[in-house]
């Protein structure tokens, strides 16, 4: 049974009345307060102290067709720089002054992804953010139609042109790790990538090939890894018990180079001196690995910023467009010329 003497919230009436002010008054210093004397404002601030006043947002939005808030769904479970990722989402939602409404969806079929966006509009967000797994996700967001703009955190290009997306450049950091290896003089650069049924790995995989053909390396070898160290570890052992080994050694990642490191140390083969190792993502710590590692920087909050930062242009009014992020090189200890042998 209804408890009939549950006492009323209190309403904006009951603060302009404890205020000693007008209704508009308080509608002011809830919305415009810039508008508003300050020691007005700090009566009607008190009178919603002392009356536990809280205005329902849900009808405020409803009222005035804002909600000044964004949807993030996040779609899939291998997404292992989601806390980066997420501090650039909130950052930018706030500095616009927007609240942020979150939501999960793990792999499932194409109308439960579509019912999550559904729920997070049902809410009133004005916009969805997407932070996703492609694997999980892409076949799914393909042919998503929203009344809302939807952007996506996403490597690989999404052929939905109602979707604005946004990636770090896998290829561009495959490149970098490369060259600086050419740079430094090595010729014999073999690449251990990470699970190929990864979209990134396949895309670091492509620019590695690609920069060592464009330096007239036709025949360098690659070896499929998974990504974690143990894979490293044992990529390095099997390539040092080849006829010829490589000079240098370009990891789909930083845990394997962990592995790489650990399998050189163990044959006492000398880092940088008679093998450079680069790995990839710039991990917590690299710097403190014997040697410290060379390695790409990705910039994860920088890619959740520019997720938000494109969902309010198109709130704006702009187009969906693709964009990349650029990683960035970071030089340290592992990585040297290789040894000048005699003949």
């Amino acid at each position: 049974m209804a408890n009939v003497n549950k006492p009323k919230a209190p309403s904006m009436v009951d603060v302009a009345r404890e205020a000693g002010v007008g209704l508009v008054t308080v509608s002011r210093v809830l919305n415009e307060p810039g508008v508003v004397r300050p020691e007005t404002q700090q009566r009607v601030n008190d009178a919603i102290a002392r009356l536990g006043y809280r205005r329902n947002d849900v009808a405020r939005a409803l009222k005035s067709g804002r909600s000044t808030t964004i949807g993030v769904v996040i779609a899939g479970s291998e997404l292992f720089e989601l806390p980066r990722i997420l501090r650039g989402v909130e950052s930018a939602a706030q500095e616009a002054g927007y609240w942020v409404n979150m939501a999960s969806w793990q792999e499932g079929s194409s109308e439960q992804l579509v019912n999550a966006v559904e729920r997070l509009a049902n809410q009133a967000v004005e916009g969805v953010a997407i932070i996703a797994d492609r694997p999980v996700a892409a076949a799914a967001l393909e042919q998503m139609v929203s009344r809302i703009p939807i952007t996506v955190v996403m490597s690989g290009e999404l052929g939905n042109p109602s979707i604005g997306s946004v990636e770090l450049d896998q290829e561009l950091g495959a490149r970098l790790a490369t060259e600086h290896l050419l740079e430094l003089g090595h010729r014999r650069i073999v690449h251990f990538t990470g699970r190929l049924s990864a979209y990134d790995a396949r895309a670091r995989l492509a620019g590695w090939q690609k920069t060592m053909r464009a330096a007239g390396i036709e025949d360098a070898r690659h070896a499929e890894g998974d990504f974690l160290a143990a894979s490293g570890f044992r990529l390095a052992q099997e390539i040092l018990d080849a006829d010829q080994r490589p000079t240098a050694i370009f990891t789909g990642n930083d845990q394997m180079a962990m592995g790489v490191l650990s399998a050189l140390a163990q044959r006492g083969v000398a880092v940088p001196g008679e093998m450079s190792v680069v790995g990839f993502d710039d991990i917590a710590g690299s710097e403190y690995l014997v040697p410290s590692l060379t390695t790409i920087r990705q910039d994860f909050v920088a890619l959740g910023r520019t997720s938000v930062e494109m969902l309010l242009g198109m709130l704006g009014g702009a187009s969906a467009e693709h964009r990349y992020i650029a990683p960035t090189l970071i030089a340290r200890a592992s990585s040297g010329p290789p040894r000048v042998t005699s003949a």
